[in-house]
């Protein structure tokens, strides 16, 4: 906490502001149909038929997960290994989450295994405290923002199940010529599917199936050079350049086989194996490390391709027989024998342009998102240091 006391605030102990009681085992009152949430170390982990309290509050961690305080409003139970707030003196009660969330309680812990936080402890915790109406000013201004955020996060959910219904929707049914819909069908190896429709194995597809730079890489990274591509880098909605690694022109010559072209699908190897991406120009030339290179053929579409590979469908066949847990490695030979369904490639490009439509509207609102995320982020940091005043704001 900062030396600097602004105006008019003090510096009081979460213990002056506010008592914490501890939660109770919620094991008599579980009720799968009970209409009081349960709010353990993370959030609400069920329902129950009774409450231990009413009121707008923060319910804190006391062993597990200590680092993540939660506000809530009404009627609930908080577990046994929670703390929550009543008999708030001279604290605004959605202002003392918010300043509880400010900083991270992780460094109160306690324990040496299981992270624990001593009532005592919390107690002791200063806070920077401006007087009740300019809590009560920050709480709105944030709330304000919140209500932005989980708006936004709402949408996106509703438009990523857009996506996957839409995605089913195409991906079994089609198009058709003209925007005519198919009304022949037939059963195939990866479901019904329209009759005109071929299914071929991703090796018969493609002009090549590869894998990325697999023996020590290391030796061929510098600090700055051509890009290669890793795991990291391959997500569903496309490439992206987080803490990307390097090779020399001169070993990107070397290593040609794995250059990358444009169209070229990059597939996730470990971890989330399966997760494909195409190759765009602005990455055409680079090279990658131990990721699956796919080389469409004329007769594929390379984003209808993609779209297949991350679909339901194309996980489905990522995924193994034992216990249905996915593949430690998704190998070559694995995505030679991947069945794809082949549309015409006129209609596998309406497919992937129908779906894209509601992609950006997704990759938008994520940006959205983003922003107001940041946006809360900076208020936070001035509102709740004193370092902007809301009356500052006001005019």
């Amino acid at each position: 906490m900062s030396n600097a006391v602004p105006e008019g605030w003090q510096v009081r102990s979460i213990g002056d502001l506010v008592t914490l009681q501890y939660g109770k085992s919620p094991k008599e009152v579980m009720a799968e149909d009970g209409q009081y949430p349960v709010i353990g170390t993370g959030g609400v982990t069920g329902y129950a038929s009774s409450y231990l309290y009413d009121g707008c509050t923060t319910v804190i961690g006391r062993k597990g997960t200590i680092n993540k305080p939660s506000y809530v409003e009404g009627k609930f139970w908080a577990i046994d290994t929670t703390y929550f707030g009543t008999g708030y003196k001279e604290a605004e009660p959605k202002w003392f989450y918010y300043s509880l969330n400010s900083f991270d309680l992780s460094k109160y812990n306690e324990a040496s295994g299981v992270p624990s936080l001593g009532r005592d402890t919390l107690n002791a915790i200063p806070l920077l405290t401006p007087p009740l109406l300019e809590q009560q000013k920050i709480a709105a201004i944030l709330s304000s923002v919140d209500d932005l955020i989980g708006k936004t996060r709402a949408q996106i959910e509703k438009l990523k199940d857009l996506k996957t219904g839409m995605m089913q929707e195409l991906l079994t049914k089609g198009i058709g010529s003209g925007g005519v819909p198919h009304t022949e069908f037939k059963d195939s190896p990866v479901g019904r599917i329209p009759a005109c429709w071929e299914v071929r194995k991703a090796d018969d597809i493609s002009d090549a199936v590869m894998v990325g730079v697999v023996i020590k890489p290391t030796q061929y990274y510098v600090d700055q050079g051509v890009p290669a591509l890793r795991s990291a880098n391959v997500r569903e909605n496309g490439l992206t350049m987080d803490n990307l690694k390097y090779f020399s022109e001169e070993s990107n010559d070397l290593l040609h086989k794995s250059k990358l072209r444009k169209g070229d699908l990059l597939t996730v190897r470990t971890g989330y194996p399966g997760t494909t991406a195409v190759v765009t120009s602005e990455f055409e030339g680079c090279n990658c490390i131990d990721v699956v290179i796919t080389r469409p053929s004329a007769e594929m579409d390379s984003d209808f391709f993609c779209l297949w590979v991350n679909s339901d469908h194309g996980k489905g066949q990522v995924l193994k027989a034992q216990g249905g847990l996915a593949q430690q490695h998704f190998n070559v030979a694995d995505m030679k024998n991947l069945l794809v369904p082949v549309p015409p490639i006129q209609e596998q490009r309406s497919i992937f342009r129908a779906v894209s439509s509601v992609v950006s509207k997704i990759s938008f609102s994520e940006q959205k998102l983003a922003r107001l995320t940041n946006i809360k982020k900076a208020l936070m940091q001035d509102l709740l240091t004193g370092k902007v005043r809301v009356s500052q704001m006001n005019g």
